[in-house]
This record gives structure tokens, sequence and C-alpha cells, in this order.
């Protein structure tokens, strides 16, 4: 007789049917839970660790733009309904730096082509000394000497540049390198920040859900000094360096420095480093000076520093300190120490950094903790 009962499929366990678990059994569960989620957590950053500085840039252009963005969607609510307004949202940012990049990178082809010819002829002939260095009003005579020994004579200057060949091929390798990741992030970035305008408020309530189960009310008022910490520092290094950028370009047009509206541009977008506007300042005053305007490269010099001075040490820290209440030291901390730990994004996430952590010890010195 054949086996029935081989035959017959073992019944399996009904779902949660198992006894009710002690409290110590409870507890290691949730161990085990929090264990596996920060794992999850861990490889999930592990995984997308190269695009993560893309989704920060996007992060901060969307948190820097929203009120904006939240104007426009009440203005028209059915553009807002669909996939149209996120993407001109979208198409604005990226505008912004295209625009100015590509206005540059022409520039920088135009002066390519002209400085190969210029090597060229500098190969066969040499390099003569400036009328220009003629005129500076010091160390005339110890630039001419200088220029004469090293420069003058084709064969030295055939054997300086030979050296440079070498340094110039692989510099070029790692610019196109450099150029080929950046681009890739900054689609990326672009990408994130589409769907941050297309799905933002779902965005904002799941992260108040759960900075709420996480933290309590204490975390939706951190969540809100970040964001305030954000808007202020784009006001403060964005906003700002565009400003500088505007009167050092009228400055530049007055002292008729060449190329005024290229290196207002590049003022402005330097000014929105700290302390990198000096350089371009100084680049632009030194050029003016090498056509026999001194005076007017020494003033132009002199208004840089003034504006710098102003922007750098009252209005800087007075839109990004206002809106969190962050005294100046904590600013230029935040703004510095970001820029040196994590590149240009610092510059936004440092000041943020610096205002959660005086917010925290503000509550906490002053004994507010519970009301937090």
């Amino acid at each position: 007789m054949p086996d029935t009962q081989a035959q017959q499929p073992v019944p399996l366990p009904a779902r949660c049917t198992l006894a009710r678990p002690s409290h110590r059994s409870r507890r290691g569960q949730e161990a085990a839970r929090t264990f596996l989620a920060l794992f999850i957590v861990a490889v999930a950053l592990y995984t997308i660790q190269g695009f993560l500085p893309a989704l920060v840039w996007g992060s901060v252009f969307a948190i820097a733009t929203w009120p904006l963005y939240v104007r426009a969607c009440r203005t028209w609510p059915k553009a807002a309904q669909g996939p149209l307004l996120p993407l001109l949202f979208t198409a604005a940012m990226a505008l912004l730096f295209v625009i100015p990049l590509t206005l540059l990178t022409l520039e920088a082809i135009g002066e390519a082509q002209s400085a190969a010819g210029w090597l060229t002829h500098a190969r066969e002939y040499g390099v003569p000394v400036p009328d220009s260095v003629k005129l500076l009003p010091f160390g005339s005579a110890t630039i001419t000497r200088w220029w004469t020994d090293h420069l003058s004579n084709p064969d030295d200057i055939s054997d300086i540049l030979g050296s440079l060949d070498g340094h110039g091929i692989a510099f070029t390798r790692t610019l196109g390198t450099q150029i080929a990741h950046r681009s890739t992030l900054f689609c990326f970035s672009i990408l994130t920040l589409f769907f941050l305008y297309k799905d933002g408020p779902s965005v904002i309530r799941q992260c108040r859900v759960a900075s709420c189960r996480a933290f309590g009310k204490r975390g939706e008022s951190i969540s809100r000094q970040i964001v305030a910490s954000i808007h202020g520092t784009v006001q403060g290094l964005v906003l700002v360096g565009i400003a500088e950028g505007v009167l050092m370009g009228v400055v530049y047009l007055i002292a008729h420095a060449p190329r005024p509206a290229l290196f207002g541009v590049i003022t402005a977008v330097a000014a929105m480093v700290p302390f990198c506007a000096l350089i371009a300042v100084g680049l632009v005053s030194v050029l003016i000076m090498a056509q026999g305007a001194s005076i007017a490269g020494l003033v132009t010099f002199c208004i840089g520093m003034s504006v710098i001075f102003v922007a750098d040490h009252f209005v800087r820290p007075t839109l990004i300190g206002g809106s969190t209440q962050l005294p100046f030291l904590w600013v230029r901390g935040g703004i510095l120490g970001g820029a040196e730990t994590w590149g240009l994004i610092g510059l936004f996430v440092g000041p943020a950094i610096m205002a959660t952590l005086h917010l925290l010890w503000r509550r906490w010195t002053t004994g507010n903790t519970a009301k937090a």
C-alpha cells in the first residue's frame, strides 16, 4: 500500500501565532530591528557615496528656492499639479549655472588659441620686455633684468616651455576627467532638484513625521533652524557675491580694465567663496597697471578691498546670522570650516551645522530643553 502519510502536506504554522514574547525578548527584537535598519542605511549610503554631494547640492537648491516655488504654485495652481512647473523651475536653476559657465568656456577657448599662437612665436623669437613694465611705479629695473635673462632669448624660453609640456599633458588629462565627473554630478543634482520640486510636499510631510517620531518637537525646531540657516547663507554668499560682481564690474568699466564684463562675472563667482574675491580684484588691478594706468589700478584695488571688507564683515554676518541669531564668530567658523572640510558644499552645510549647534547650546544653557 502507498504511504499516504508521506503524501499529505505538512501544515505550516499560521503567521504570528507564536507565543507572546517576554519583555526581554521584545527588547532583543527591538535591538535587532534597530541594528538591521542602521545596517541598511549604512549600506545604502555606501552604495551612493559618490553621488551624496549631488544629493546635498540638489537639496540646498530646493531649500533655497522653495519659498519662490511655493508662490509660483499659488499663482499657477494648474501648472503645479503636473510636471510643467517643476520642469520650468529646474530649467531656470540649470541655466543660472550653464550660461555663465558657457561664457567662461567660450572665452577660455578663445584665450587658449591666442596662447597657443603666442607660445609658437615665443619659441622662435623669444619674448621681448613689454613696454608696460617700464611704466610700473616700482620694481621696473628688477623685472626688466630678470625678463632679459630668462625670457628674451628663444633658447632659454624653449627650455622652460619644454619642461612644462609633460606637466601640461598630465594637467589636461586630469582636467578632462574632473570636468566629466563634475558634469555628471551637476546633472544628478538637477535631476534631484526636479523630483524635490515635484514631490516636495510629500517629502516635507514624511520628514516631519520621521523627525517627530525620532526626536519629538525638538527635531522640528532643529529642522527649522537648518532651513533658516541655508536661506541666510544663500542670501549672504550668492546674492552678496552677485552684488559685489556687479559693483566691481562697473568699477572695471570706469577704470578701462580689459574685458570688464567677463572679469565682473569672475569676481561675482569668486566672491561667493571667502577671500577668493581678493584674487580676482588683485588680478584685474595688475592688468590695469600693466596698461600704464597705475593710479587707476591702485584705485580699483582700494575700492575692491573696501567692498570686500564691508561685505565680509558686516553684510554677510547680518544676513547669515540674523535669521538664526548666530553670532559673527560662529558664522565665520561655519563658512571657513565648512569650506575647508567639505569643499564648496561646506559653504552652505557649515553654517547650518553651526546654527544647529548654537540652537542646542543656547537651549541647554538657558534650561529650556524641555520646551524644545
